[in-house]
C-alpha cells in the first residue's frame, strides 16, 4: 500500500507543527499539503521548515478546497467554524477527516455527523491515547459506584486556551454522566460562585484551572464520606495529541464512512 498522503490545516500553529513533525517520523504517510488563514504570513513557505523538521518540498496555502482535494486525509486542530466548513470539504472529496478542535457545539457536532455520511470522519475532544483511555475508566468506575461519591472534574490549560470547561473535561463529565444513566445536561455543574447552597447528589461538577504552558491536565474525583478515588492524566507535550490523530489517520484509511472517536481508534467502545 503506498503511503497516506495527510494534509495539515494550521500549519503554523503550535499543534499544526506538532502533526507536521509526527507525520515525518511515521512510517505509512508522508507530509503532502498544508494551508494557513489568508492573512498568516506564513503562505508560500515550506511546511516542514516551519514546524522544524528541514525542507520537505511542501508549500503553505490558503486554498482549503485545494488542500481537501489533494490528499487522503486532514488533520486538523482549529477552530469550530472552520472545523465545520471544512467538514463538508471534506464530504465533497471523500477525504478523511481527522478532528481535534475543542469548543465544538451540540449544532456544530451534528454538522460533523451529516458531513460524515458522505465521508470518513474521527473526532474526539482529545486525541491523546491516555486520556481516551481515561474516558473508559470515567464510564466504568461511574458505573459502579453509586450517587453516594460526588463526581468533581478539575482540569487546568495553559493561559492561551479560550474555551472553558476544556472540550477533554467536558468528554469526562459524559463519560461520567453516562456511566451513571444519564446526561452532562442534566446533572452538570459547569460552574460555581457566591452562596451555592448544598450540593446536589448526583452532581457533576468542574473546576477550570488556567496558568502558564500548561498543555493539559484533567483529574476526575470521586468523593464519599471517608475515601476518594482520583482518576488523572497530565500531558507533558501536545506531541502526544499529533501522535493520536496521526495514528487516527492510519486508522480511518480502511473505514467506512461514518463518524468515530479515538474510543473507537483504540477499540474502547
Amino acid at each position: 500500500m503506498t503511503d497516506m498522503k495527510i494534509g495539515i490545516v494550521g500549519a503554523s500553529g503550535r499543534m499544526g507543527g506538532a502533526v507536521i513533525r509526527q507525520v515525518t517520523e511515521t512510517s505509512g504517510c508522508v507530509v503532502a499539503g498544508a494551508s494557513e488563514r489568508l492573512d498568516s504570513d506564513t503562505i508560500g513557505k515550506d511546511a516542514g521548515e516551519i514546524s522544524g523538521c528541514g525542507v520537505l518540498g511542501v508549500e503553505i496555502v490558503s486554498d482549503s478546497a485545494t488542500l481537501f482535494k489533494e490528499v487522503d486525509a486532514v488533520i486538523e486542530f482549529s477552530v469550530p467554524n472552520a472545523t465545520v466548513e471544512h467538514s463538508f470539504l471534506a464530504a465533497e472529496t471523500g477525504c478523511i477527516h481527522i478532528v481535534g478542535t475543542t469548543g465544538l457545539t451540540e449544532v456544530d457536532e451534528d454538522s460533523l455527523k451529516e458531513a460524515s455520511e458522505r465521508t470518513t470522519i474521527v473526532y474526539a475532544p482529545n486525541m491523546s491515547m491516555g486520556v481516551n483511555i481515561l474516558f473508559a475508566l470515567t464510564r466504568q468506575v461511574s458505573s459502579i459506584l453509586d450517587k453516594d461519591f460526588d463526581i468533581e472534574v478539575v482540569e487546568m490549560h495553559h493561559l492561551g486556551k479560550v474555551d472553558a470547561p476544556s472540550g477533554t473535561a467536558l468528554g469526562l463529565g459524559r463519560a461520567a454522566a453516562a456511566g451513571r444513566g444519564t446526561t452532562l445536561e442534566k446533572s452538570g455543574v459547569l460552574s460555581r460562585e457566591g452562596i451555592t447552597g448544598v450540593r446536589e447528589r448526583g452532581a457533576i461538577g468542574f473546576a477550570t484551572l488556567r496558568g502558564g504552558d500548561v498543555p493539559g491536565d484533567h483529574k476526575v474525583i470521586f468523593a464519599a464520606d471517608g475515601e476518594r478515588i482520583e482518576l488523572s492524566h497530565k500531558a507533558g507535550s501536545r506531541q502526544i495529541f499529533a501522535r493520536g490523530a496521526v495514528q487516527a489517520a492510519l486508522w480511518a484509511r480502511s473505514k467506512n464512512n461514518g463518524l468515530y472517536s479515538m474510543l473507537d481508534v483504540l477499540a474502547l467502545n
